[in-house]
């Protein structure tokens, strides 16, 4: 009995030692750092830096205000423009009719002559042909509707007379031609118009 009771402690402490062996074994590395498993691990140094947002938003504010003030020079330059535009509109016309003038000052340099009246009635002439030469050039027609029907949309009628052997609501006589610039009423044409015999 006493030798079986010797026994049973050495049996024990060999488990133990051995337990602990194997303990040892399986967590050398939690013995030496400390650390548990779940243990979060250090940041790595590859990680990027995270970005400057004030560079960036320094960044965008400037390229806004570039932008802004390229629009603003646009806007400058086409009111301009269009400020030259209004302002010239009328070049190549007004440098056309300088040929007119230089006809009208050549028919009054040449009425003193003996030939003077003459000389002046053509000048005179061909300063009306120049200058409806020059007024075609830029869309503008005349309107004489002599012996058309009254058309409110281009004459205006001055007075209304009797012609028995002419259609009433006829034009009979032009006071004053009329004018359209491009297939625009420009000016109405001053007429007398025919009126229907009394009784009809």
């Amino acid at each position: 009995m006493a030798d079986e009771k010797t026994e049973e402690p050495a049996d024990l402490n060999s488990q133990n030692t051995e337990a602990e062996q194997a303990y040892a074994a399986n967590t050398p590395e939690e013995e030496e750092s400390g650390l548990p498993d779940d243990a979060p691990a250090e940041p790595s140094e590859d990680i990027e830096a995270a970005p400057d947002w004030e560079e960036e938003l320094a960044a965008a504010k400037d390229a806004a205000l570039r932008a802004q003030a390229d629009a603003m020079n646009v806007q400058r330059r086409a009111e301009q423009e269009i400020e030259k535009a209004r302002k010239f509109a009328l070049e190549r016309f007004c440098g056309d009719l300088l040929s007119v003038v230089d006809n009208l000052e050549r028919a009054l340099e040449s009425s003193g002559d003996e030939q003077g009246q003459g000389a002046l009635t053509e000048g005179i002439e061909l300063t009306r042909k120049g200058f409806m030469d020059v007024l075609a050039k830029y869309g503008v027609e005349p309107v004489d509707p002599t012996g058309q029907p009254f058309d409110p949309e281009t004459a205006q009628a001055m007075s209304m007379v009797d012609q028995p052997d002419v259609e009433p609501n006829s034009v009979v006589a032009v006071m004053q031609k009329g004018y359209l610039l491009n297939g625009r009423l420009l000016r109405p044409a001053m007429v007398m118009v025919s009126k229907a015999p009394n009784g009809d």
